[in-house]
């Protein structure tokens, strides 16, 4: 095998998957034998980083290498931080350049096998143009969405639970209004005209309408299953979806096998509901989320073994993943229902602290990468974008600034160092952390400018809010709460002028980094605007005619691969 060959290349990218939940990041509760095989056959990143603690922009900043600020895929508002409805208008703009259509410009076969979360139409229900066939892939077959506790009819509701919550309970007191202008009318205390009491009952019925409409279908607007364009199954059979997406993934393989390809399969674990086959449940010691883990690293190993038997093995780059931290709020009762991260402070959505935005990850490349290598350096996601087109034989496009760096020589061993001296670390639209790593030494200096309050008092997460906010509820530092993670990574010891005596000299240099980053950044259309987070109902996929919108055109038998 020749270094100068173009492999072919699978991703896999897991739902929020927390970085203490793999045995190869130091987990024992749970077994994970096949990402730990790539591990033990591959490249091990201690300190790798998503560009957002959120799915939507995190995958943004993958899909393009750019912070995800640059495209307005990030959101001024605490309420909308991904995007909320397949119906909406907001996602990645055309405008942006994703790996797959780098690599498929260059002769690549693209794939995308789950979840896609990144917008589908703009002006009219079928113009898709947000689409993953829109953004390079030649096809995709999973959800436009992702997986929500919404999609399961037995689940507590998860897409904006609180507003939801006051919307019933302003529809009651709403409809409240014209049932208590009965009462003086039959009491015949004093008169009221009928058509005050049906104006009354009317506008609470519209009141009702107008959100019921939307959060009222959740599961069959948003729960849906596409193969390219069409829609295949709504709402789907989110039990069977984990199969139906494994037998697509196995078929891309066998039908590309002669190369080269890029296949990214975004995995629906290990967000909730946690839909696991029966054959997993209780597997684990970590009750369902760890059954869900295990369902997944299964898979992994399915894909594994299928590269090995077509031969593949050596001739392809497998990188393995997660979008973000572990959410740490999702509880069943007193069952936690979401990942480990490790020793690390916080988790999804909590701006810069470490469990939010550190996330596993592994690069097997046999015979040009070292088996059982690790790296201490700090990497991001968005460095798999210029990776990538370095070792499909492309170029990066020069008419935007691209973030991440190419980690070949890294991962390879020609350099020690990361090219990232300077990462920057975003809530929505609002830097909150800085990431200083030095030159000349294994130094990585971390300035948090804001940070959550967690809830209720001495909780480490918003339990009370149920996601931490960006904005307005938060604590803002100045100076900064100054960190040293190389020697301290679960950001437990703040440094201050008296105990360290860099100090000042930091800060100072990584407010001059933050200068001339915030000088790099241009205006864009922002894709989480109000509008664009509305549900609009012309813009909703519809199997059928809308809104009687459903269908299942997918066979009853599954392949033998499950």
């Amino acid at each position: 095998m020749t270094r100068n060959s173009r492999p072919n290349i699978v991703l896999l990218m897991a739902d929020d998957l927390g970085v203490g939940d793999l045995c190869c990041y130091g987990n024992n509760t749970v077994s994970t034998p096949n990402i730990d095989r790539l591990a033990s056959e591959g490249v091990r990143l201690t300190q790798h980083l998503a560009a957002a603690s959120v799915c939507t922009p995190s995958r943004a900043a993958f899909l393009t290498g750019r912070y995800p600020i640059r495209s307005g895929m990030a959101s001024p508002y605490n309420l909308n931080r991904g995007l909320t409805w397949l119906g909406g208008s907001g996602g990645l703009p055309t405008n942006e350049t994703t790996f797959a259509k780098l690599l498929q410009h260059y002769g690549y076969r693209t794939g995308l096998i789950g979840k896609w979360h990144q917008g589908l139409s703009c002006a009219s229900r079928n113009d898709h143009c947000y689409h993953p066939l829109n953004h390079g892939f030649d096809y995709f077959y999973g959800l436009p969405f992702g997986l929500l506790s919404d999609c399961q009819a037995s689940r507590t509701p998860e897409l904006h639970r609180w507003l939801r919550i006051k919307l019933w309970i302003s529809t009651a007191v709403l409809s409240l209004v014209p049932l208590l202008l009965l009462i003086p009318k039959y009491a015949r205390w004093f008169v009221v005209p009928w058509k005050v009491i049906l104006t009354f009952a009317l506008l609470a019925f519209l009141f009702f309408i107008s959100w019921y409409s939307s959060y009222g279908f959740t599961r069959r607007w948003n729960c849906i299953l596409m193969r390219n364009h069409e829609i295949i199954q709504q709402p789907m059979r989110e039990e069977r979806v984990a199969s139906l997406m494994l037998k697509e993934a196995l078929a891309f393989i066998d039908r590309y096998k002669r190369g080269p390809f890029l296949l990214f399969v975004s995995f629906l674990h290990v967000h909730t509901p946690l839909i696991t086959k029966d054959k997993f449940v209780g597997h684990s010691k970590y009750g369902l989320y760890g059954d869900n883990v295990e369902e997944m690293d299964w898979m992994v190993g399915r894909i594994l073994e299928t590269l090995d038997q077509e031969r593949l093995t050596n001739h392809t780059l497998v990188y393995f993943t997660s979008d973000n931290g572990g959410r740490l709020e999702v509880q069943e009762g007193e069952v936690q229902l979401g990942g480990s991260n490790g020793i690390y402070k916080g988790g999804q959505g909590m701006g810069g602290w470490e469990g939010g935005i550190r996330v596993p990850g592994i690069f097997r490349w046999p015979t040009v990468l070292q088996a059982g290598k690790v790296i201490n350096e700090p990497t991001s996601l968005m460095d798999i974008y210029p990776t990538l087109s370095y070792i499909g034989g492309g170029m990066l496009p020069q008419d935007r600034v691209i973030d991440g760096r190419n980690l070949m020589p890294l991962l390879e061993g020609r350099v020690s160092h990361s090219d990232h001296e300077f990462l920057f670390h975003y809530c929505g639209v609002y830097l909150h952390t800085a990431r200083w790593h030095q030159k000349d030494c294994a130094t990585v200096w971390k300035a948090h400018y804001v940070t959550p309050k967690f809830s209720p008092d001495g909780a480490g997460a918003c339990y009370g809010s149920g996601i931490c906010p960006c904005s307005g509820d938060v604590t803002y530092h100045d100076p900064p709460l100054l960190f040293d993670v190389s020697r301290d990574p679960s950001e437990t010891r703040p440094l201050n002028p008296d105990n360290e005596a860099l100090f000042d000299s930091v800060v100072k240099k990584i407010e001059a980094a933050i200068k001339e980053h915030r000088r790099t950044l241009t205006p864009v259309p922002q894709q989480f605007s109000v509008f664009n987070t509305l549900w609009k109902p012309w813009l909703q996929p519809c199997c059928g005619t809308f809104p009687f919108c459903g269908c299942d055109k997918e066979d009853d038998i599954l392949s033998t691969a499950w």
